[in-house]
């Protein structure tokens, strides 16, 4: 069992290597570089929650971010899961539960009227765990993006 805690600024370095596997996992390239300045301005401007999960050896075995958003219609706040991700030495333990379980600390905390998330149809694992642990597929809502193109 991993001990799950909120990430402090001396867990930079730790967060900025799992960031970036969890990058390529869906298959953009590795930059650390840029990570670590994204990852650094997330944690020190506050305007996110990223909570990592440590190991017995106390190494980093993973990590969970989340954006605050709003809902309109519920006239609460709602949080984006965004980010997820365990080493792969890691995985089959649990970890993942713990860190979403964490996400909903911080939702009931936070007075929060849920979660959300997105995650790719190829995510086999994402997509069975998911459901397991409270979430429900929206199947009746359409989903769009809008890419800058200054940023393709």
């Amino acid at each position: 069992m991993a001990k799950i805690r909120k990430a402090i600024v001396s867990d930079i370095n730790g967060v900025v290597d799992l960031f970036d596997k969890y990058r390529v996992f869906y298959e953009k390239k590795s930059d650390k570089v840029k990570a670590e300045k994204f990852v650094s301005e997330r944690l020190l401007q506050n305007d996110s929650q990223i909570f990592v999960a440590e190991s017995e050896s106390k190494k980093l075995a993973g990590f969970v971010q989340l954006y605050p958003l709003f809902s309109s219609t519920r006239m609460q706040r709602l949080w984006l899961l965004n980010d997820l991700y365990v080493e792969p030495g890691f995985r089959g333990k649990g970890i993942s539960k713990q860190l979403i379980e964490i996400a909903k600390e911080l939702c009931a905390e936070t007075n929060s009227c849920g979660l959300v998330l997105e995650t790719a149809k190829t995510n086999t694992v994402g997509n069975q765990l998911y459901p397991k642990v409270g979430f429900s597929l929206d199947t009746e809502h359409n989903y769009y993006s809008w890419d800058n193109p200054m940023f393709k």
